[in-house]
């Protein structure tokens, strides 16, 4: 599939056009579709987020950055930022299951709208790019975290840096 997604990438572009066979657009936006398709599904309320984090096989993965995610961060989380995501990293951190439960969250699910939470655009939300990477990169059991929450409501357990 990979190959024909790329044949029809080459075959699109303007003639003269350079391409670069390690960056296949045409598959970012067939994979952004058929995320967009499942993960409304994916999206689940604070309580059942929480419940589901406690369970002793789930990761709660923080993909902000390094220095955000040591200015506070959900207890139990653990960081690997998107920038570093590739499948080697994702399976060190993860782990051998794919099927694995992953809860993500972002700055956009606070409502603190401060450091190191401060509101980002609503169409470039961490969540959304961490999604879809995730499940491109074959774990397609990411639950997403719906709600907006204080990290200073106790039920969070906001770790400060």
């Amino acid at each position: 599939m990979r190959i024909l997604l790329l044949a029809a990438a080459l075959a699109a572009a303007p003639a003269g056009a350079q391409t670069n066979p390690q960056i296949d657009y045409p598959a970012f936006q067939a994979l952004t579709a058929s995320v967009g398709v499942t993960r409304p599904a994916r999206l689940i309320a604070f309580d059942a987020f929480k419940a589901e984090a406690a369970k002793p096989e789930a990761i709660l993965l923080d993909a902000r950055s390094k220095d955000a995610f040591a200015r506070g961060h959900i207890a139990g989380a653990v960081n690997l930022p998107l920038t570093d995501f590739t499948a080697e990293s994702l399976a060190a951190v993860i782990g051998a299951n794919p099927d694995r439960a992953i809860l993500i969250y972002c700055n956009n699910n606070f409502s603190n709208h401060r450091n190191p939470v401060p509101l980002k655009s609503a169409p470039l939300a961490l969540n959304i790019q961490t999604f879809i990477n995730l499940v491109g990169y074959g774990y397609p059991n990411v639950l997403e975290l719906a709600d907006v929450v204080d990290f200073n409501d106790p039920a969070v357990e906001w770790v400060k840096g």
